[in-house]
């Protein structure tokens, strides 16, 4: 365990005051210091995590970084933690991105850059609706500001998304990428042996991600891949399942990105020991250890459920016979008009292990940002933090005739795989004009977004990446370009038909509760 450091008081009296920290002098915060504790005075200790699983106590060190993360999740950050940063005239926290603040130490020269932010003291207080780790109103909206030209046209917003079955869908992400580079290997092999050109399609999961052609090229004896026909992915084949516009491959990534420019909270892997990237006066906010804790946590967070699931197993309210049928009905118009073209009901895993640092290389760092080696600070994909999605989650234990159900674990097939009931596809998609924004952020396309995967949709209004739509109805009516047929195919159903197909997504849901941890 260590504790966060500040950075040295000097820097104000050499005259870095024209930071917008100003109000505060060298003096007011020993005073703080004095009065004051940080919020999270102790960190993950990384290498701890590590002899644990090397000694053999695997599920030892998945259970205390899931437990930590949980406390960091949870925890109101204050100013002897590093929380919030520059943003001007003494404040930490804004709504408004800040292009405007160009002086040493202000958010236009942050390190890394930020797009938006700090506008938040912990992650909970925008993860919260309607339960622990869910969502968020359009008050939590984070304004972006891609381009940082403090232009108002030019930034966008991002509705806070629900963190349920989050291990799970990287760890189809995964497994889709093995097979699409599976499929890229056998092609290039091919190539080589006809010394022609030739194409593959790309289908991972049953998700088609169009076309890649390997031409030979005799010069160099080699192949070279053309990408022009490669559809929702990037042209390395990587499946990114975060963010709206799936452009981050791991739930650690998230973390660290979200930590940064929601909080304020910089990661040591993202800016280096002893080093303040935000004009905080505090330096290793977030141990190597913390980020490997809040991955555990959130990757282990419980799958969404279904209130006839919660019903059949007599918690929650009681579903009429009736209700049941409009459900049943519902989910059937869903598939009828075409939705499940892209919002799949569900994908098997191969294998449940979620491991952080993970197997496959495309999801893990080989370097972190900051530059350090992460097998240097302890964190090494021969021996990682693991647990079973299908039996480890903490969380959603219920006691259910006299025994514990685990509800926040995958079900098994009857073939003995993994399901993951996720309603979607990992797969970017054109959403027309309608939805086009005027900044095309990530370079996928101003108008192309992820299938939002729609487990929990029933808990999780608003809707739409920037919280626009009230209703799941309105929700439906903002999709136009590859989706637009199905919407006008909702259209066209008769109104029963259209309410029994908005009961059923609301009959997707999330809960939190059961007995208390090790119960």
């Amino acid at each position: 365990m260590h504790i966060a450091h500040y950075a040295s008081l000097s820097l104000v009296l050499l005259g870095v005051t024209a930071d917008g920290l100003r109000a505060q002098t060298p003096a007011d915060r020993l005073v703080v210091e004095r009065l004051h504790v940080p919020a999270m005075p102790t960190h993950m200790d990384q290498a701890d995590l590590l002899a644990e699983v090397q000694a053999g106590r695997g599920a030892d060190a998945f259970l205390r970084a899931f437990l930590h993360g949980d406390a960091l999740f949870d925890t109101a950050f204050n100013e002897l933690d590093g929380v919030g940063a520059n943003v001007g005239t003494g404040m930490r926290f804004t709504r408004m991105p800040r292009a405007d603040l160009i002086a040493p130490g202000q958010w236009a020269r942050h390190f890394p850059p930020r797009a938006t932010g700090p506008n938040a003291q912990s992650c909970i207080a925008c993860h919260a609706a309607p339960v622990p780790d869910g969502g968020g109103p359009v008050t939590a909206n984070a304004v972006r500001d891609p381009r940082r030209a403090g232009v108002a046209g030019q930034m966008i917003q991002r509705n806070t998304p629900h963190l349920f079955g989050m291990g799970a869908v990287q760890l189809l992400a995964e497994e889709m990428t093995m097979a699409l580079h599976a499929q890229r290997e056998q092609l290039r092999a091919n190539v080589m042996q006809s010394r022609r050109s030739a194409s593959v399609a790309l289908v991972a999961k049953g998700v088609s991600f169009g076309t890649l052609r390997g031409d030979y090229t005799p010069t160099s004896n080699s192949v070279v891949f053309r990408t022009s026909f490669v559809t929702g992915v990037d042209g390395d084949l990587v499946v990114r399942p975060f963010q709206w516009k799936g452009s981050v491959a791991t739930v650690r990534d998230f973390n660290r990105g979200a930590c940064h420019n929601e909080i304020g909270m910089q990661a040591v892997e993202l800016v280096g020991h002893g080093v303040d990237g935000d004009g905080d006066r505090v330096v290793n906010e977030l141990s190597v250890g913390d980020l490997t804790a809040m991955t555990m946590y959130v990757a282990a967070q419980p799958r969404p459920v279904t209130t006839l699931e919660m019903s059949q197993l007599g918690l929650g309210a009681g579903v009429s016979f009736q209700q049941v049928i409009r459900v049943q009905n519902g989910e059937a118009l869903f598939r009828q008009v075409g939705c499940t073209d892209c919002h799949k009901p569900s994908m098997e895993l191969d294998a449940a292990i979620f491991r952080e640092p993970s197997a496959h290389p495309s999801y893990r760092d080989t370097i972190f940002p900051a530059g350090q080696s992460p097998a240097a600070e302890s964190v090494r994909a021969d021996a990682p933090v693991a647990f079973d999605l299908t039996a480890d989650q903490p969380q959603n234990r219920f006691v259910v005739n006299g025994r514990v159900v685990n509800l926040g674990a995958l079900k098994r097939s009857s073939t003995g795989k993994a399901v993951v009931s996720l309603y979607g596809d990992l797969k970017r998609h054109r959403m027309g004009a309608g939805l086009a924004e005027s900044v095309d952020e990530t370079g996928s396309g101003a108008d192309t977004f992820l299938t939002e995967n729609l487990w929990g949709v029933g808990s999780t209004a608003p809707y739409l990446h920037d919280g626009r739509a009230t209703t799941i109805a309105e929700a439906i009516l903002w999709h136009g370009g590859e989706a637009l047929a199905s919407r006008d195919a909702f259209r066209a159903l008769t109104e029963l038909q259209q309410r029994d197909m908005i009961d059923f997504l609301n009959s997707l849901v999330l809960v939190k509760g059961g007995v208390p941890f090790g119960g």
